[in-house]
């Protein structure tokens, strides 16, 4: 009994190849623990807290670590020990950032933290962070070229990046809580320092013209203030992007007279609000240098990019968006492998209707096909809306917001049907029309394949398409399958024919071999 009990109890939703690991990230505002399932080409958050403590305030005007500030970091590193214990890490990588490496009592600081958490203590020099940022976004990001540029409350650190960081990043005094503290908390005189800190920077003049990547908390609010003036339907943080006009608009009214009742502040935490002209008036005078397409927010920094750093060469290697959907696939799915035979038999049938798909649309087909069956253990009436949500807030990286558009309508549309644009979800307003097409074509194939399986293996390699260039589509099956005709089945065809825009038809193939 104690044996069958024991097994009852471990947890299945896990993944039991990794073994979990906990970084401290000691910032000059914030102090986080994050408690992460493993070392993972997809990492995925445990456990996740932080302690906004404000270390670096007064390093500008005192050259100090403020004493308070210094009490409730070491108070938080004693509960983040804990945590991280109980969360069953057994690393702790521990991280410390400007307003560590700048104080004069920065040294004194880190030896009793190291005393708390009884584990080394690693101050990153200003390259490093630079570094581990654009790691960061290496891991959030496919193949991303820009300048990465990670704003804390003590520094910024810009680093060019063509798929991988070229060259050595620079770090800059120009973090939020030292913009704050050494302008008199005036944004005027904070404009003066930031144009005066930037002269001239080579990181941003040689990549005119192309994306920037915000990683930070003071910008990412900045993001989550615009997702709310425009009542954006997602809101989920990576890879938002905004055009540079907009942005610039945004910056414009942060920095204004009235820029804490700027509208929509209500979005963004109240402890965040104060930074956010600082971060305005940063990330306004890096656009007039850099003059960049877009502005791309990145919810993995320097904690992902340390952890990136540590991964195998081949596993750094591997698409992020198609490694977390195949884990949710292992999780959730009834079947795996009926997930991998979806991928081989969508290409088949893509190929015979001749849809052509870009690199990417083929990525998110395949990861869309391994999130297919991920909700079936909810009531069937509500798995559309369940698939909805779960995918497109789903902690996902490697794919933009068009893209989790794609993946959560194909899900959909497999269980709610082939709806009209009109009577769908806000959600298909964030794909392209090109992306809402494939994903109801995608959903259509999925109401005829589930149809046959049963979300089993075994069965969709004997069933393809057959069509010539303007006759009707075959649905071509084995003869040991023909039995799977009926009138629900003959109801997807038809809804996938209202896709095509041509008949599918049944046929049980001549062929002895199949």
């Amino acid at each position: 009994m104690a044996r069958t009990l024991k097994s009852v109890l471990k947890a299945q939703g896990r993944l039991r190849k990794l073994v979990p690991v906990a970084i401290i990230d000691i910032g000059s505002n914030s102090v986080r623990l994050v408690v992460y399932e493993g070392l993972s080409r997809s990492p995925t958050p445990l456990y996740n807290e932080k302690i906004l403590c404000g270390l670096g305030s007064q390093i500008a005007s005192t050259g100090r670590l403020d004493s308070d500030a210094v009490e409730r970091a070491l108070a938080a590193l004693r509960r983040f020990r804990m945590l991280a214990r109980q969360a069953g890490a057994e690393k702790i990588y521990t991280l410390a950032t400007a307003a560590a490496r700048e104080a004069s009592n920065g040294p004194q600081f880190i030896e009793r933290a190291t005393d708390i958490l009884d584990c080394d203590i690693h101050v990153l020099t200003g390259a490093e962070e630079a570094e581990y940022a654009a790691y960061g976004i290496q891991c959030g990001f496919l193949e991303p070229v820009g300048v990465v540029a990670d704003m804390g409350g003590g520094s910024v650190e810009l680093t060019k990046i063509d798929k991988d960081p070229t060259g050595q990043g620079v770090t800059l005094p120009l973090g939020g809580l030292r913009l704050q503290d050494e302008s008199g908390d005036n944004v005027i005189e904070a404009r003066k320092l930031v144009r005066q800190a930037l002269k001239g920077n080579e990181v941003l003049k040689s990549a005119r013209g192309g994306t920037f990547y915000a990683v930070g908390g003071t910008w990412r609010a900045l993001g989550r203030l615009h997702m709310a003036r425009c009542k954006y339907p997602l809101t989920v943080m990576h890879s938002y992007a905004i055009g540079s006009k907009e942005a610039r608009k945004l910056c414009s009214r942060l920095t204004g007279k009235n820029g804490a009742a700027v509208r929509g502040i209500e979005a963004v935490s109240s402890n965040r609000r104060s930074l956010m002209p600082f971060g305005a008036v940063l990330l306004s005078e890096i656009m007039a240098m850099m003059k960049p397409e877009r502005i791309v927010f990145s919810g993995l920094g320097v904690r992902e990019g340390y952890l990136y750093s540590l991964l195998p060469s081949k596993v750094q290697k591997l698409d992020p968006l198609l490694t977390a959907a195949e884990e949710f696939a292992v999780l959730r799915a009834r079947s795996p492998q009926h997930a991998k035979e979806l991928v081989s038999w969508t290409d088949q049938a893509f190929r015979t209707f001749n849809v052509d798909e870009t690199n990417d649309e083929k990525r998110y087909r395949i990861a869309a096909c391994q999130l297919a069956d991920i909700t079936w253990r909810s009531h069937p009436d509500y798995r559309g809306d369940q698939s909805l949500n779960l995918i497109s807030n789903a902690d996902f990286v490697g794919v933009d917001h068009p893209g989790r558009a794609y993946l959560a309508l194909a899900s959909y549309y497999r269980h709610e049907g082939l709806v009209d644009d009109e009577a769908g979800p806000a959600l298909i307003t964030v794909a392209s029309q090109r992306l809402r097409e494939r994903a109801r074509l995608l959903g259509a194939l999925f109401r005829i394949a589930f149809q046959f399986s049963a979300a089993m293996p075994g069965v969709l390699p004997d069933i393809g398409f057959e069509a010539d260039e303007s006759g009707p589509v075959n649905l071509t099956v084995a003869p040991r399958q023909a039995d799977f005709e009926g009138e629900r089945l003959n109801r997807r065809m038809k809804g996938l024919s209202s896709v095509l825009k041509r008949d599918v038809t049944w046929a049980v193939s001549s062929d002895p071999d199949r």
